[in-house]
């Protein structure tokens, strides 16, 4: 309600009270009186901003009234209003004045409106222009590249069909063996190759040349057969060095490509005819060569009855210290024979003239390393040189090359398969193996496979032919008789001797291509040898004999395998375990004669103390009497007798003195633990313990006997 007084007042402000309201005319709009949110929230709004207004503020603070207020306002409003009309009267002429220059404007921009579009239309004409003029370039370019592209065809075309006058000349007149001969070659098999092409395509113009490129192929095959041919016939005349016409020949190595492409039968007629020359130059050579060869061999090897475990008097002057002929190596000792395997593995071949005007004399290894040194070297040049002039690889090359070497390499292993089965030294065959091994690892580094199937066979011959002699040995030793050994004594024997040098000589050779088969046979043999020494020892009656000659042969073989072999082989290994129970064992012994009753003493004592049995110890006071007065007596005697008895059982001087300290080390810690007993409960008081020799006097006596090294 008091929203419409509000209203119905401001009404009255339009209408006075005096008079009429008409209702009717009146336009309510969409005003709902019956609404209770008729536009309240937006009334409340606007009078909420005009009282916020400054000037409302003012006027309320004043208390002025407002229809008062505004009548005067709507006053100012008109004056202004007046005002501002009066203005334009008075300004009227410039607005006539600017409207008459608008209107001239007008008039110029349409004209430069119609110059422009005038220019319009005229450059739309020349744009069609440039765009024909564009499209006709398009095209004439597209004409010009055509005509080039077929120009250049054409141009090549024509060049390489037409046969020019100095390629008939050249090929025609000028040798084989110049340059400009050996251009036009590669230019005329351009051009078959070009005319052969281009017949396929139905070329009219190839029936125009093809008479022409006929006959110069065939001057040119003529030309090149009889150079080639007249090359491999130089291989045949006496102390020809075949290597400078094989090198002439790879010089024109296009020639036979040549005559594979145009002329199969002609190259294969080449071909047979150099297989056949230099088929025979190499048997007839290496025939030669291992003939000669041979003949510088030691007039005295080995037999089945040059055994290791053959008596040393056999077959005398064979292992004698005599030998019948000079630089002879016997089967046992390696020396200085594996130098074929180290310094003279790649050494020039022995000259057998040379050498016999010398009077030299080989081992068997040596010779096969210097007969298959030259055959290495002679094959891999050839190999090389068929790949690569006659244009062949994988098993092509290698048929051709067994074609050339074939009957070479059937006749090294007839020579290797008669002397394979005459041979009884092990040591030759198995440094063979090895000059074979390194020599494959030289082949392959040269990349040169030809010779892997002929590695193979020979290994094939050397290996059971080194297993059988190595098993003939281990028989041998295994069947010999000590008693038929004649005399025998403490120092080490000679079959052992034999058997440390072969041993550390095939122990050596192994390390650098190790095989099982090698180390099974070596340990076979080192069983058979240790036995053969227990059966030797056996013919002592003394068990420190026995042990004397046990210690003297194990110190001799450890002592020749650790020189020439690695500190940690198998065999080294063994002999120090054995050799450390015999010298413990030996060491026991020679304490037992001089201080027997103080180390049985010792042992017993002790027995009882583990067992704690200490009462039992008063049985033995006597027997501990006996002992002290027993060892006051005679211990510097009896050190000295042992001293004097070590040195002279034993051959090697450091061996004996290293068992000396042995022995007085043992002695010492018996004497220790039998003041140690002497301190138990009973014994320790008894009247004699004051005689006990200070152990520090026993030590310095013993330290007298220290080696002076």
């Amino acid at each position: 309600m008091r929203c419409t007084s509000g209203k119905m007042a401001a009404i009255g402000e339009d209408f006075p009270a005096n008079e009429i309201l008409d209702v009717g005319s009146l336009n309510f709009g969409e005003l709902d009186l019956t609404s209770e949110d008729f536009l309240l929230d937006e009334v409340d709004v606007h009078i909420q901003q005009n009282l916020e207004d400054d000037i409302v503020r003012e006027a309320l603070k004043t208390g002025v009234d407002l229809r008062h207020y505004s009548k005067e306002v709507e006053t100012e409003l008109l004056d202004v209003e007046n005002a501002s009309i009066q203005d334009y009267i008075k300004e009227s002429q410039n607005i006539a004045s600017l409207h008459k220059q608008i209107t001239a404007c007008d008039a110029i921009l349409e004209t430069m409106e119609q110059m422009l579009q005038s220019f319009q239309s005229d450059l739309g004409s020349i744009s069609s222009e440039i765009q024909t003029l564009q499209e006709q370039s398009i095209a004439m370019n597209v004409k010009l590249k055509n005509r080039q592209a077929v120009r250049g065809e054409l141009s090549q075309f024509v060049d390489e069909m037409v046969v020019p006058e100095v390629m008939i000349n050249h090929i025609l007149e000028t040798p084989v063996t110049e340059r400009e001969f050996m251009e036009q070659l590669h230019e005329l098999n351009h051009k078959i190759n070009f005319v052969k092409e281009q017949s396929f395509k139905d070329a009219k113009s190839c029936n125009d040349v093809k008479d022409i490129l006929e006959k110069l192929k065939i001057k040119a095959i003529t030309k090149i057969r009889e150079f080639l041919l007249q090359k491999i016939y130089q291989f045949r005349k006496p102390m020809t060095n075949y290597q400078v016409p094989q090198n002439a020949m790879l010089k024109f190595r296009f020639f036979n490509e040549f005559l594979m492409a145009n002329e199969r039968h002609v190259a294969r007629e080449v071909r047979d005819e150099y297989i056949e020359t230099m088929s025979k130059i190499y048997f007839s050579y290496f025939k030669s060569y291992t003939s000669r060869l041979m003949k510088l061999q030691y007039e005295e090897v080995a037999d089945k009855d040059d055994l290791m475990g053959v008596e040393d008097t056999a077959k005398r002057g064979f292992f004698s210290s005599k030998p019948s002929l000079k630089s002879r190596s016997t089967i046992f000792t390696i020396g200085k024979r594996n130098s074929v395997l180290t310094t003279d593995l790649e050494s020039p071949i022995i000259v057998p003239h040379a050498a016999q005007k010398s009077e030299s004399r080989f081992s068997f290894e040596s010779l096969f390393r210097s007969q298959h040194y030259a055959l290495l070297d002679n094959c891999c040049r050839e190999f090389l040189f068929v790949v690569d002039f006659f244009m062949v690889s994988g098993s092509a090359a290698q048929d051709l090359f067994n074609a050339i070497m074939g009957k070479t390499l059937s006749m090294f292993l007839k020579h290797m398969d008669v002397y394979t089965n005459d041979c009884y030294d092990s040591i030759a065959v198995f440094l063979c193996i090895h000059v074979i091994q390194r020599f494959q690892v030289l082949m392959h580094k040269r990349s040169v496979p030809a010779l892997d199937k002929y590695w193979d066979t020979l290994l094939e011959m050397l290996w059971p032919r080194f297993e059988y002699i190595m098993e003939l040995n281990i028989q041998n030793i295994r069947d010999c008789d000590p008693q038929k050994l004649g005399h025998i004594d403490v120092r080490p024997h000679y079959i052992t001797r034999r058997y440390a040098e072969f041993s550390a000589a095939i122990v050596g050779l192994n390390e650098s291509f190790p095989s099982e088969k090698v180390n099974k046979l070596l340990a076979k043999l080192q069983g058979e040898v240790e036995n053969f020494i227990l059966r030797m020892a056996a013919e002592f009656p003394q068990r420190k004999e026995q042990l004397v000659f046990g210690i003297n042969n194990y110190d001799m073989m450890l002592g020749v395998i650790m020189e020439r072999t690695t500190d940690d082989s198998k065999e080294s290994e063994s002999f120090k375990e054995v050799l450390s129970a015999r010298i413990q064992e030996f060491v026991e012994e020679i304490l037992m004669p001089y201080f027997g009753g103080m180390m049985s003493f010792v042992k017993d004592c002790e027995l009882h103390l583990e067992r704690g049995n200490m009462e039992t110890l008063k049985h033995h006071e006597k027997r501990a009497q006996q002992v002290i007065r027993g060892f006051n007596n005679d211990w510097k005697k009896a050190i000295e007798m042992i001293d004097q008895e070590i040195m002279r059982s034993f051959t090697n001087f450091r061996n004996g003195t290293q068992i000396l300290q042995g022995a007085l080390t043992q002695l010492i810690q018996y004497y220790h633990r039998f003041q140690k007993i002497m301190s138990q409960h009973p014994l320790k008081n008894m009247a004699i313990r004051s005689e006990l020799m200070n152990i520090h006097h026993v030590m310095v006596e013993v330290k007298k006997h220290r080696p002076t090294f």
